[in-house]
């Protein structure tokens, strides 16, 4: 993956100009930041090495080593003091990772002489100091000379107030002399904002190296565990607008940067995780190539990384080329910057995110594909069944009216034949509705489908169905779907395969478990020719395996097929439990 760094100032509400740093309120948080970290450094250095060296002198004796291990104490206690002033500038370090407590001092020494940061803050404590010492001596003497040139009017109008003697000479201000100097003030206070806000930038850029917490291991799990949420949120793939937002959140969390967005193409905001800043929103004069990171500094000293959100290889072959999915930005605070390591987790939401959008456009298509299907299906039906019947039903009606004073033996038959193709047609007209409406079998029930189906047999291939369906059978909504598709899969190899005349369907319980039977007095076959089953038998014993039940199919060649489904019998609490979750 490569990086491209480059600093370019990103409008957002940002000032710019020869007033830039003294209008910065970072150069202000700075200010604070520096006037608190001497007497911090000297009240630091001074517990520590007044541990060590009262330590180091009662050596001999039991209190020393109290000493000793309290000023090791004192490392990390006050480093989180540290970090936490460091909030002053805008720093925020991640939180303490989840550790089991340690059992007795010695496994509480040996944890913190093995961490690295103890080593990184006792080496932050040893240099806050001095490097605040130079910090106070540089901002005095800037601060004094801005104070005289802006005092200097003060001078002018009392200059015996203010003596100024250069040997035997005393100095008396003009007119040009003050102007001078108040235009020295002037420059010193500008001058004055820039060091500060570059001590700022100095001291964030000091802080988040030596203090922060593990920022190798602690952050690899951070971004695993967001790699494995985000994965199964793209597989559930129920919403794509709040799979978007997760996967916002679960970058934010797992990386450094202060807020993490999703930008469509046409540059208009997706999602969001954290506060809008710039360059989170609109269109970029520069978009970043696949498998690129753009990282553009900020005029705050914050950093803006753009990483591509491609869709898959798939989705570009399907519309010709290669379809950009938008962009993924992170947004970081002053002194901040995003690693290698950080980008390439980020570079791997933002593939999550096109996985996801190239989902959901998948889905939109299958759907449509689907009721296109569906539509064509339903036609198919309609011209091999109702349409058939409607036509039998006026060819009896004519030839009922053509015999009707003639042979009435004739009218009454055509009659009757012209009935039985009515009651087919509303039988196979139930049947295609119950078929449209996948929520049936809930609302209705077992026994309720089947009798259903059986009509539509009867109506569509002359069958007669014996069928004993007397109670519903106390089967959760899984179990239910599996006998359902189990008997249709059976009564369609009836019709497709066995020739037969009658069948019968039947569902009994008998104690824990419930059994659904359907036999034919069809042609039958070989079990042995068969092999291991047709892909419809197959399929049957998946189902039923998948519902925790059995099947057996049974059959002798010219004496029909008996399927047998034996399913356990759920309680009463189960099947209520199922249906409130479902």
């Amino acid at each position: 993956m490569m990086v491209r760094m480059r600093s370019e100032r990103i409008q957002g509400g940002q000032r710019e100009g020869v007033l830039a740093d003294l209008l910065d309120p970072h150069t202000y948080r700075a200010a604070l930041y520096i006037l608190l970290a001497l007497p911090m450094g000297v009240f630091t250095a001074g517990l520590i090495t007044g541990g060590v060296v009262g330590g180091l002198l009662t050596l001999a004796l039991l209190i020393g080593a109290a000493f000793l291990l309290g000023a090791l104490w004192l490392v990390g206690g006050l480093g989180d003091v540290q970090r936490a002033l460091a909030g002053v500038l805008g720093v925020s370090f991640a939180p303490p990772p989840l550790r089991p407590a340690p059992r007795g001092t010695l496994a509480w020494l040996r944890g913190t002489l093995a961490d690295p940061l103890t080593y990184r803050t006792l080496l932050f404590h040893v240099v806050q100091l001095p490097l605040a010492v130079v910090c106070w001596v540089v901002l005095g003497g800037l601060l004094a000379a801005t104070l005289l040139g802006l005092l200097s009017p003060l001078w002018a109008l009392d200059p015996a107030q203010f003596p100024v003697v250069w040997g035997e000479l005393t100095l008396l201000p003009g007119p040009l002399a003050t102007a001078g100097l108040i235009t020295v003030g002037l420059g010193g206070l500008l001058v004055l904002a820039g060091v500060l806000n570059l001590m700022g930038r100095m001291w964030t850029r000091l802080a988040v190296a030596l203090l922060s917490r593990d920022p190798g291991y602690e952050a690899a799990r951070r971004e695993v565990v967001a790699l494995r949420r985000a994965a199964g949120r793209v597989a559930l793939g129920d919403d794509l607008d709040a799979t978007l937002a997760d996967l916002t959140a679960q970058a934010r969390a797992a990386s450094t940067a202060l807020a993490v967005a999703l930008v469509a193409p046409d540059g208009t905001l997706r999602a969001v995780s954290g506060p809008l800043g710039p360059g989170l929103t609109g269109l970029l004069d520069r978009l970043p190539s696949q498998g690129e990171a753009d990282v553009r500094l900020l005029q705050n000293g914050g950093a803006l990384a753009t990483l591509p959100v491609t869709l898959p290889v798939s989705a570009g072959a399907l519309e010709g080329g290669p379809l950009p999915g938008g962009t993924l930005r992170a947004l970081y605070p002053a002194g901040v910057r995003p690693g290698a390591d950080e980008l390439a987790f980020l570079l791997s939401i933002a593939d999550h995110a096109g996985t996801a959008q190239h989902a959901a456009q998948l889905i939109e298509r299958a759907g449509a594909r689907a009721g296109e299907q569906e539509r064509a299906r339903l036609a198919r039906e309609l011209h091999d069944s109702v349409a058939q019947a409607l036509y039998g039903i006026s060819l009896g009606a004519k030839t009922a009216r053509a015999t009707l004073e003639k042979d009435v033996d004739r009218t009454r038959a055509s009659l009757d034949y012209t009935i039985r193709l009515a009651e087919g047609g509303v039988s196979e007209m139930k049947a295609l509705l119950f078929s449209l409406r996948p929520d049936a079998l809930e609302e209705g029930g077992l026994v309720a489908a089947l009798a259903q189906h059986a009509h539509a047999l009867e109506a569509r291939h002359g069958l007669t169905v014996h069928a004993r369906l007397d109670f519903e059978p106390p089967l959760t909504p899984d179990a239910q779907a599996a006998a359902y598709r189990v008997a249709q899969e059976a009564l369609h190899n009836v019709v497709k395969h066995a020739r037969a005349h009658n069948v019968w369907l039947e569902v009994a319980q008998d104690g824990p478990a419930v059994t659904v039977r359907i036999r034919d007095d069809g042609r039958g076959f070989d079990p042995s020719a068969a092999g291991r089953g047709t892909l419809g038998q197959r399929s049957m014993r998946e189902r039923a395996a998948g519902a925790g039940g059995t099947l057996q199919v049974s059959s002798v060649a010219g004496q029909g097929t008996d399927v047998t489904l034996r399913l356990p019998a759920a309680s009463a609490a189960a099947v209520h439990a199922a249906e409130v979750r479902a």
